[in-house]
């Protein structure tokens, strides 16, 4: 069992930045996807950004730009680097990693852009 404890969110105005972080409960260096995603109330939680052990990253189009993943296989953390944000960027963001062929879930961060 994987748990992943996250940090970073908050409250910024648009324009501002805000870096999450995720680190996975695991000494070995089996995990081999890494992302966030987010949601907001009465829509599906949607892919923010991701990135695979030895390939590359991908991103929604709407962060694309603005948006940061980077992600340590050796350490199990995942960071996400966010700026220039929006309105529309409001949402809970969580971590996720698949390890082998399971999947984990962090416990979400709010994330509110507002002036």
């Amino acid at each position: 069992q994987v748990q992943l404890v996250e940090s970073g969110g908050g409250l910024v105005q648009p324009g501002g930045s805000l870096r999450l972080s995720c680190a996975a409960s695991v000494s070995r260096a089996s995990i081999n996807v890494m992302g966030w995603y987010r949601q907001v109330p009465g829509k599906q939680r949607e892919l923010v950004a991701i990135v695979a052990r030895g390939a590359g990253r991908n991103y929604a189009d709407s962060v694309k730009g603005r948006f940061t993943i980077s992600g340590n296989f050796a350490e199990n953390t995942v960071y996400l680097q966010m700026n220039s944000l929006k309105p529309d960027d409001t949402a809970v963001y969580y971590c996720y990693v698949r390890e082998f062929r399971l999947d984990y879930w962090g416990q979400g961060t709010q994330v509110t852009v507002s002036s």
